[in-house]
């Protein structure tokens, strides 16, 4: 079993700053690819990004590219999500993920789930 413990959230402006961070712990956390998931008000939960275990392979969806940056410390058994130039169609639980590879998660194949965390993005 991994437990996932997202943290980071909060109220920003747009074009503002978020780094969210998971902490995870469990049987070989390190060897699983690690992702972010969000899911907007009323709307389903979609994929955000991924990165594979030893940190090199990297997916993001399109509408976050080039504004997120995922990344992992394996030495902590955290990942991150960095996120700049916030805008309020950004607005969401975020919720963290782990899963056998990063293309699995871009898939949607997902293992273990975080309790998610709120991110808003004040207009």
């Amino acid at each position: 079993q991994v437990q996932l413990v997202e943290s980071g959230g909060g109220l920003v402006q747009a074009g503002g700053s978020l780094r969210l961070s998971c902490a995870a712990s469990g049987r070989a956390v390190s060897r699983h690819a690690m992702g972010w998931f969000r899911q907007p008000p009323g709307k389903e939960r979609e994929f955000v990004a991924s990165v594979s275990w030893i940190g090199v392979t990297t997916y993001y969806a399109d509408s976050v590219k080039g504004r997120f940056t995922i990344s992992r410390d394996n030495a902590k058994n955290t990942v991150y999500l960095q996120m700049n130039s916030l805008k309020p169609e950004d607005t969401a639980i975020y919720y963290c993920a782990a899963g056998g590879y990063s293309s699995d998660l871009k898939d949607g194949s997902v293992t273990y789930w975080g309790q998610g965390t709120q991110v808003t993005v004040s207009s």
